[in-house]
Formats: C-alpha cells, sequence, structure tokens
C-alpha cells in the first residue's frame, strides 16, 4: 500500500510486493503481507532486482536473513548497486557498539533517508515484522511515513527524487491494530496468495481523490528472482456426467395423482369440502329447524361482579 497522497512514485509495503507490470515502477510505499503457506521474500528480492535494472540504487535493512543469504541468487551487476545494512548479525551493536549501526533499530531506520544520495532510490525492509517486535507500532508509523515523504521535507532530497520503500509484513504474526496502521500509511497493497500451487498477488491500489482499485495478478518468481506474469490457471474440470444415466422420474413415489382424467376434474370441482360453506349451509346452522331443541345461556351477577353503567354490551340478549 502507498503512504500517502503526497509521496512521490515508490514501492512499498504490500503483503509481497505486487509484482511489477512496467518497466521502472513508480515510487510509494508498499508493504508485503505473506503468509506461512506462500513466502513473499522471493517477490521482494524480485522487486529490488527489478529497482536495481531501472538503474536506482537499492539500500536493504536486513533484519531476519544475513547479508549473504539475502544476496544469494544475484549476479554482480544487481549486487553492486544493493547497499545492505546489517541488524541481522548485531541488531542492538553489542559486538562492536558504535560500529556497525549505531542508535539500534530506528536509528538505522532513520538514517535510510541520508544515504539514498542524488537520484531516484529504493528502501527494502525485510522486515516490517521484525521491526514492529522491537519498536512501538506509533513509531515505527511515524518513521516510515517521514520515509515515504522524502520530497515534502526540504534539504533531504531533491524536489524530483523518487524513493521507494518496500517492507515484508508477515501477517500472521500481528493482530488487526498494527495491521490497520500500516495499512493506512501504503498506497498500494498486496496480498500473496496462491491456489493450485500457482502463487498469485492480489494487490489495492489507493490513489489521490480516485476510487481503491483492486487487481489479480498470477506469477511465478524464476532462479534468477526475475518475475514471470501468467494468466489465470484454469479451474480442475468436472468428470463428464454419464450420459447413459436413466433419468429418475420424480413422479414416481408421489401419494396423489398429478394426472386426473374429465370424469376425475368434474368430481374433484362439484365437492365440497368441509371447510367450505355455502349459503344454504350457513342458514341451516344459524336458524334451527323445526323439533330441534334450542338452548338458552343465563347469567346472574353476584355482589362481586363489576357493573359499568355505559357497558355497551347491557343490550345484548344472553
Amino acid at each position: 500500500r502507498h503512504l500517502s497522497p503526497r509521496l512521490t512514485p515508490s514501492e512499498g509495503l504490500a503483503r509481497p510486493p505486487p509484482p511489477p507490470t512496467d518497466n521502472c515502477p513508480n515510487g510509494s510505499f508498499r508493504p508485503s503481507h505473506d503468509s506461512v503457506e506462500w513466502e513473499g521474500r522471493s517477490l521482494l528480492k524480485a522487486l529490488v532486482k527489478k529497482s536495481a535494472l531501472c538503474g536506482e540504487q537499492v539500500h536493504v535493512l536486513g533484519c531476519e536473513v544475513s547479508e549473504e543469504e539475502f544476496r544469494e541468487g544475484f549476479d554482480s551487476s544487481i549486487n553492486n548497486r544493493l547497499v545492505y545494512h546489517d541488524l541481522f548479525r548485531d541488531p542492538l551493536s553489542w559486538s562492536k557498539p558504535g560500529k556497525a549501526l549505531p542508535g539500534g533499530p530506528l536509528e538505522a531506520l532513520r538514517a535510510l533517508d541520508k544515504r539514498t544520495g542524488s537520484g531516484p532510490a529504493t528502501i527494502a525492509l525485510d522486515s516490517l515484522s521484525w521491526l514492529l517486535h522491537h519498536l512501538p507500532c506509533p513509531i515505527l508509523c511515524q518513521t516510515l511515513h517521514a520515509l515515504s515523504r522524502q520530497d515534502s521535507c526540504p534539504g533531504d532530497t531533491l524536489p524530483g527524487e523518487q524513493v521507494r520503500v518496500l517492507g515484508l509484513l508477515h501477517e500472521e504474526l500481528h493482530g488487526p491494530g498494527p495491521l490497520g496502521a500500516l495499512s493506512s500509511l501504503a498506497q498500494t497493497e498486496v496480498t500473496l496468495s496462491g491456489t493450485m500451487g500457482q502463487a498469485s498477488a492480489h494487490i489495492l491500489y489507493r490513489r489521490p481523490r480516485q476510487r481503491p482499485t483492486l487487481q489479480t495478478q498470477w506469477f511465478s518468481i524464476l532462479p534468477d528472482f526475475s518475475l514471470e506474469l501468467q494468466v489465470e490457471p484454469l479451474l480442475e474440470s468436472q468428470p463428464p456426467s454419464d450420459l447413459h444415466t436413466p433419468s429418475v422420474d420424480p413422479t414416481t413415489h408421489l401419494t396423489f395423482n398429478l394426472h386426473l382424467s374429465k370424469k376425475e376434474r368434474e368430481a374433484k370441482d362439484s365437492l365440497t369440502l368441509p371447510f367450505q360453506f355455502s349459503s344454504e349451509k350457513q342458514q341451516a346452522l344459524l336458524r334451527p329447524g323445526l323439533g330441534q331443541a334450542t338452548s338458552h345461556i343465563f347469567y346472574e351477577p353476584d355482589a362481586y361482579d363489576d357493573l359499568d353503567q355505559e357497558d355497551p354490551d347491557d343490550d345484548l340478549d344472553v
């Protein structure tokens, strides 16, 4: 997700960063979220290579793997443009105080914007999850916000410079609070998933004064960390149904007949059902015939009855 409307084009945090489809992606902040099933470091390295091939200087803040492991798979032309800031071996500068990265993770992160030099640059954070476990979330968000807004800070960089911030985030290690805070900083958010063994990136773009757009890109990463875009895989075809399977008549086991003859239909229509009252039947019930006993209801109020002089039922002959 890209950080803010004022950011210069730079890739940043995203759930493993989205596979770029252009030659040199614009600057932004993209947090990359991965999971146990779909790791995102390979995609992060693929985007780092993409930026280096565009002629950008690349700064990597390595927290989870060694410099040798991160550089593995890159050729010399890529490694020459890659500046590795090692927080993996001695994150708190205990071995050589004041020499490796003085000030710990926070100062190392803040110093990145002063080391990018002139021209477009990419900052890769490997990973945001490690930084979240060592720094308060508000402090980390403020620092990332400053990194991705260098074009608005006089004296830090030239107005036309572009700083791209990439970050790898292990989504399953954090609650909704930190994830939401980091997402609010990003302009592009990429979520890595897949199906049938093929990886896909769900890319959410946020642009100022525009509606967010969602795009799904299928891709694979080659051994040299080049991105290869692919078409969406076809779902497994369902086995064809047996054309010779006899069809079952749904009316076979019914307890009533759906097909009536003409005489049966006439008899059905002429039948009077018990709940149907004709006018003759109503008159017979209301007016008893000769010889039939009649009944009367007598009511004698007692002393405890509440007599209402204006009772509307007083005139009833009960």
